[in-house]
């Protein structure tokens, strides 16, 4: 039995990764801390959880692993938390909010010898997987580009540290580059030599003091070059769900991804505005077996820490890109 713990209720994905975790098969969830005590009891009673007081607690009762789902400044000194105890990690997205701190976090988990694993699930979404095959097999050819989006809404309040950058490290650049930066990354394996970036900051329905929306254009080492709109653009009142697509332009055709195109839009008399029901298979259980199978295989997860520092350059390059109005090379 691997048993597995939760740093955070901070990130909407604690819910899904909570969920996962009971579909892994010999996985047991052993609770939930947070420095949040409200937040982290009524996510423990959500999903019947023991509730810790404090990450050390939760560390003492010696989980095999840990997943963090804490605001993004916080990501890097849960990790060397984590790691001093000797316990395995998976980070939520982005890795974290900086270089250094990225840096310092993989020394801490290299010098401890856990395993350190990125939060990505559209590694393990069918139809990323399905393109990735492809590639694999030469059906595509030579890709040429790529064309990526990843949009959505101006997080709520109830989320409202997404918009907070001293604890978020940005906004929607900082939230929603990475899943395709990682996606663009994998399925190239080759390394972004270049990123040219601009971004803008429109109010919806309160303010923010970080960028709402961003456009970024990335050159890779082998000559491909890819876009992605990484924007909050979608209006309060628009049913969404996930928003990542990806087209890929190759040599033998086009393949045009809608990672989340399994919905049903639901409209009801409780509910004034429409939302989306998604009934598709869900990624985070193949993510969350993959952490756990490292774990009981003794192996390094097949998304490292690396990974999800490299999409973090790639993000950090696009602000100083949007700040100075000109390309940026890479590595920073």
């Amino acid at each position: 039995m691997i048993r597995i713990g939760l740093m955070s209720a901070a990130h909407l994905h604690a819910h899904g990764y909570a969920e996962a975790l009971r579909a892994v098969p010999d996985v047991k969830c052993v609770g939930i801390a947070d420095d949040d005590q409200e937040r982290g009891q009524s996510f423990a009673q959500q999903h019947e959880l023991m509730h810790f007081e404090s990450y050390e607690a939760l560390l003492d009762a010696r989980p095999d692993g840990i997943i963090i789902c804490s605001e993004n400044v916080y990501h890097a000194p849960l990790m060397k938390l984590a790691a001093s105890a000797g316990v395995h990690i998976m980070t939520e997205k982005p890795f974290t909010t900086t270089l250094e701190d990225g840096l310092t976090a993989l020394e801490a988990c290299r010098n401890a010898q856990v395993k350190l694993m990125t939060a990505f699930p559209m590694r393990f979404n069918p139809p990323m997987r399905e393109v990735k095959a492809l590639m694999a097999n030469g059906a595509l050819g030579q890709v040429y580009t790529m064309n990526g989006t990843n949009q959505g809404q101006l997080p709520k309040r109830h989320r409202a540290w997404f918009v907070d950058k001293a604890l978020a490290g940005g906004g929607a650049m900082m939230d929603h580059i990475v899943h395709l930066a990682d996606i663009m990354r994998w399925y190239l394996s080759s390394e972004a030599v270049e990123v040219y970036a601009q971004s803008n900051r429109i109010l919806y329905a309160h303010d923010a003091n970080v960028e709402t929306g961003g456009l970024v254009m990335i050159t890779f080492a082998n000559g491909v070059f890819a876009t992605i709109d990484c924007s909050w653009s979608k209006p309060l009142a628009y049913p969404t769900w996930g928003g990542v697509t990806l087209d890929v332009i190759a040599e033998k055709g086009v393949v045009n991804i809608n990672a989340f195109k399994q919905v049903f839009t639901v409209f009801n008399e409780i509910r004034v505005l429409p939302r989306c029901a998604y009934w598709g298979s869900d990624s985070d259980v193949g993510m969350v077996a993959e952490f756990v199978n490292a774990i009981r295989e003794d192996r390094e997860p097949s998304i490292t820490g690396i990974d999800g520092l490299k999409a973090t350059e790639i993000v950090i390059a696009a602000y100083h890109s949007a700040e100075m109005g000109q390309p940026v090379r890479l590595p920073l």
